[in-house]
């Protein structure tokens, strides 16, 4: 990796930060060498405020903790870096700088994961996702179970509609089941990723 040129304009280099898991672009801006060094030692993202100067943190998910520094990324040129970054925390579904919802792809369903840790942890009285976890891995593998089923039946009887909906309420409990497990979607999209052959 090559090392990062601040002789340049005000000695500021470019910096994207891109979500680690959805490779989703989070902010634009700018860095110096001490946050640079920050980044590389505390692991936090720190940006540069091109107006007062100050390295400011750049925070994220429901929380506005800090994002986490997985990896820097430096262009060969060493006039650019990458961010790459964890929210620490859930995420709220927002692309902090496209400033829109993640709505319409397959990103949601990392949020919607991260939704559910949160229910998880939070565990709040009458949701039907808290009542899951409260009744164990039995259940829950029990609902991964019929929604199967249906999802099944409105494959060879269904409506494309209906198959939808049941197929949505599979890959919810599918989730939910993830979670008790320990285990991200992203690692299945991984392992499919191991699988796959051009």
């Amino acid at each position: 990796m090559a090392d990062l040129n601040f002789a340049g304009a005000h000695g500021w280099v470019q910096a994207v930060v891109q979500d680690v898991r959805t490779n989703k672009i989070l902010r634009i801006g700018y860095i110096d060498k001490a946050a640079y060094d920050w980044m590389q030692e505390k692991k936090q993202v720190m940006l540069l405020d091109v107006h007062t100067r100050q390295l400011v943190p750049v925070v994220g998910g429901e929380y506005e903790k800090p994002l986490a520094v997985e990896a820097l990324v430096v262009n060969e040129s060493g006039d650019a870096v990458v961010i790459k970054a964890l929210p620490d925390g859930s995420t709220t579904g927002a692309d902090t700088f496209l400033g829109d919802k993640n709505a319409v792809d397959l990103s949601f369903l990392s949020y919607l994961q991260d939704f559910i840790e949160k229910r998880r942890r939070e565990m709040p009285e009458g949701s039907y996702t808290t009542k899951l976890f409260t009744k164990g891995i039995n259940k829950i593998t029990q609902k991964v179970g019929e929604e199967a089923v249906e999802t099944i039946i409105e494959a060879t009887n269904g409506t494309k509609d209906q198959f939808i909906y049941e197929a949505s309420d599979l890959i919810y409990h599918l989730i939910v089941l993830l979670t008790q497990m320990g285990v991200r979607i992203e690692d299945l999209a991984r392992e499919l990723k191991a699988r796959h052959k051009e």
